[in-house]
This record gives structure tokens, sequence and C-alpha cells, in this order.
């Protein structure tokens, strides 16, 4: 018993620093690739510089949480996308033998959790500045983009990963995204609108654990599910 409780632990250390290892390249090559962020930087500014010349200031919580998550999901998804589609062949197969793909996925889906949760963070900090802030509870609506933003790069990651596959991934990403966001989407501007609206602990809380259920699902079934991708 003893035995197998060291080989366990031994096998579960091996899998962290792989999955650490991974993190730190994807790190690596996303700064060295300067442009990159900078785009989806220069993408939001954009977005928001255009929805500051329209509206200048919005007061209905309604609209203002709307607009938020569409500039927000649409910056996901062009965030999202190079995760596998402009990895090279060579790298693929690199990786392939070297690493299990359970520790490519879960990779994939921290580095993209942490990036989305940036570009969240700073496209709520320049949206309250042009157009207002509604967000009462601050620290509660960032806990919700978090949160949501593990959701979504678990989804992404994955459709991601399916689109490589395509003659046309750019395209096969835009139309796999939504349907497959709709359910996490919708549970996250409900979460999004009782924090604007402060309806209260209890509504806030019970959208919570819906949303971390499901982020908690879409991550286990990115787990489960990759490694037959992989192998094709």
């Amino acid at each position: 018993m003893v035995c197998i409780f060291k080989q366990a632990l031994h096998l579960a250390h091996m899998f962290f620093n792989q999955v650490i290892t991974l993190i730190k390249k994807d790190f690596r090559l996303e700064l060295r690739q300067k442009f990159s962020i900078a785009g989806m930087l220069l993408y939001v500014l954009a977005t928001l510089y255009i929805c500051f010349l329209a509206f200048r200031q919005i007061i209905d919580p309604v609209t203002w949480n709307a607009l938020f998550w569409v500039i927000n999901i649409f910056a996901a998804i062009n965030a999202s996308a190079k995760s596998f589609i402009q990895q090279p062949e060579g790298e693929h197969l690199y990786q392939y033998l070297l690493v299990p793909p359970q520790a490519v996925i879960v990779a994939k889906i921290i580095f993209n959790a942490i990036l989305l949760t940036v570009i969240s963070l700073v496209t709520f900090f320049f949206y309250a500045l042009f157009i207002g802030n509604l967000a009462g509870n601050i620290p509660l609506f960032i806990g919700c983009l978090v949160l949501g933003n593990i959701g979504l790069a678990s989804v992404l990651t994955m459709v991601s990963a399916l689109a490589s596959r395509a003659n046309n991934p750019a395209a096969l990403m835009a139309i796999l995204s939504f349907p497959l966001l709709f359910p996490l989407l919708l549970i996250l501007l409900r979460l999004s609108k009782t924090i604007v609206d402060d309806l209260g602990m209890d509504t806030e809380l019970k959208y919570f654990i819906m949303l971390g259920g499901m982020s908690v699902l879409s991550l286990t079934l990115g787990y489960i599910l990759f490694p037959y991708l992989w192998r094709d």
C-alpha cells in the first residue's frame, strides 16, 4: 500500500512538473512575440474607444453588462484561437513524444485562463474609465471574471484543438465557439448582472456555485476527451 502511494505521488509530481514546464514555455513564446499581446490590447482599446464615441456613458445596467461581455468574449476567442491553430506540426509531434496529452491540455487551459484574466482586467479597467463603472462590488465582479475565464479557457482551448484539424481553422473556431459557450455565457451574464444590481449574497452565491460547477465540468471534459484528439 505504501509503495502504491509513493508511486502515485511520484506520478503526480512528474505530471505537475510537466504542466509547469509547458506553461513556462507558452509564456516565453508569448513574451517573445510581443506583437501578439500588443494586437490583443489594441483590439480591446480600439473597441472600447468606439463604444465611448458611440455611448459616452451608459446608465442602464443591462446594457452596460451585455456590452462588457460582448467585448470580453470576442477578445477571449481571439486570444485562445492560437492555442493549437498556430502551433507548428513539428512542435505537436515533439510534445507528443515527450509528455502525455493530459499535461498538454491542462497547461494550455491554465495558460489561457491566466491570459484571459489579464485581458479581462485590462478591459474592465478601461471600460470603467471610458464608459463608467456600474459594478458596485468590484472584488465580486473580478471574482466572476476569474472564475468565468477558467470556463472560457477550458471550452475555447478544446475548440482550438478541434479547429486545428480542419482545413479552415479560423472559421471553424468561430462557428463552434458560440454554441458551446452559450450555457457558460448565460450563467456569466446572470451572475454579473446580480453583482451589478447588488441583489444579495444568497443570489450571487448560487450563481457562483453554478459557474464554478460549469468551469470544473469544462475542464474535466477537456482532460478526458483531449487524449483521443491528440492521438490523431
